[in-house]
């Protein structure tokens, strides 16, 4: 009896260049580098460099999106991106996550206040 062992490639993931996922997200290309750059996207890279992107990445970008929306910094953004699930992202919260999103809250309170104080200040000296 002979015996054949056959090895099947198991299918890749549809990839797709960085021009594409811009067109995907109308993100631009510089911002998605930027992205990557922030360690917020971690595209696998052809021998000539070329960056690709699976077809989970266009969520991902949306989610980046959506809480740069919510004012969250970029280094937020790192660490709650492992909690997110969907295009508008459903965070899941941990106790460390959710102290992080009470603070960042917490702090745009105060930055409201700041400028409402500032306009304030600003109206008196103009009539309107």
């Amino acid at each position: 009896m002979t015996h054949i062992d056959v090895k099947v490639k198991p299918e890749e993931e549809t990839a797709m260049l960085i021009g594409e996922l811009s067109a995907r997200t109308g993100v631009s290309q510089r911002l998605l580098r930027y992205y990557e750059e922030q360690g917020l996207l971690q595209p696998a890279r052809d021998p000539n460099g070329y960056r690709r992107y699976g077809e989970n990445t266009v969520t991902k970008v949306r989610q980046v999106r959506a809480l740069l929306a919510a004012g969250l910094t970029t280094e937020v953004i790192r660490d709650a991106l492992p909690c997110a699930d969907g295009d508008r992202p459903e965070l899941d919260m941990c106790p460390e996550l959710a102290a992080t999103l009470r603070r960042e809250l917490e702090d745009l309170d105060a930055r409201i206040d700041r400028l409402r104080q500032a306009r304030s200040e600003l109206a008196g000296f103009v009539s309107l």
